[in-house]
């Protein structure tokens, strides 16, 4: 069973009002906002990854999803499975430094033993308040959909940390993203729809308009790409970008750097254009658990 698979049968379950219908990456509970995040050695990180850097990451990806909120953090729980004791202490030390850095204090969580050989699996909930985005199915035709920085970094890293060799500033996008938790505060007044790039710009863009029933076209021209990311569409498909993508008027005053990608308009499914001329889709437009 794929993740779409999944999560549709999730939704015939009895759900909490503040669920949102499983269409958000939040949920809304007693005024807090809430989020979880699991990363899967293996899949999210790579075993040679340094655990300090793993630790930030695992905080890193969670409050993405607060930024994306406008939420301010109120601090987060941690599910660990204990197993080496020097890679445990080396973890330590980078949550320390993400929870000092990120402004996001520690409110406890539950510790497991992980069986010798089995992959690291490590969990984090984060609570935040006073959230003031829509979400992200509040996109209206004719909006336009705008990114904050640049896409394909994190993609690009992975492969400098697969190589052993390459770029630092794009190996550190991929290791330690930072949450775009400023930003999120500022715009959230002002846009109609809003979530963070976590598996994909193309697929994160179709996952909004769906929510918001409409049609979305993206340039991949106008796709902004760091320094050293020269291929727009590998950039677009790679994810944890953690970067804020979100829908609003054309002409909207923002308050922030951001790069306008696309157009939502009325219809449904994506449509992607490279210098103004209709480009296929490719068969992966991001990353899906579940799809092999």
């Amino acid at each position: 069973m794929n993740e779409a698979a999944f999560l549709a049968r999730l939704r015939t379950l009895p759900l909490h009002p503040g669920a949102g219908g499983l269409t958000d990456d939040t949920a809304t509970i007693a005024g807090l906002t809430v989020t979880t995040d699991t990363l899967v050695e293996g899949v999210h990180f790579l075993a040679a990854d340094p655990p300090q850097d793993v630790a930030w990451k695992l905080v890193a990806t969670n409050l993405s999803d607060l930024a994306a909120k406008g939420a301010i953090v109120e601090g987060v729980l941690l599910n660990y499975p204990l197993r080496d004791a020097a890679w445990d202490s080396a973890f330590l030390d980078g949550l320390d430094a993400a929870l000092a850095a990120l402004a996001c204090p520690l409110l406890g969580g539950d510790t497991v033993t992980l069986p010798a050989g089995a992959p690291r699996i490590l969990t984090v909930t984060a609570f935040g308040r006073d959230a003031a985005a829509p979400p992200r199915s509040g996109a209206q035709a004719g909006d336009a959909l705008w990114v904050t920085g640049t896409i394909g970094d994190a993609g690009a890293g992975l492969a400098i940390a697969q190589a052993g060799t390459g770029d630092a500033a794009l190996l550190a996008r991929y290791r330690r993203p930072a949450p775009r938790l400023v930003e999120g505060r500022a715009l959230a007044p002002l846009v109609h729809a809003m979530m963070d790039v976590s598996d994909g710009l193309l697929i994160d863009a179709a996952r909004m308009a769906a929510a918001s029933r409409l049609a979305v076209t993206i340039d991949l021209a106008h796709v902004p790409l760091a320094h050293g990311v020269t291929d727009a569409l590998a950039a677009a498909t790679a994810g944890d970008d953690y970067e804020l993508l979100f829908a609003a008027p054309a002409a909207a005053a923002l308050p922030v750097a951001a790069t306008r990608v696309g157009t939502f308009a009325p219809g449904a499914g994506l449509t992607l254009m490279q210098d103004n001329r209709l480009i296929p889709l490719p068969g992966r437009l991001g990353y899906q658990h579940g799809l092999r």
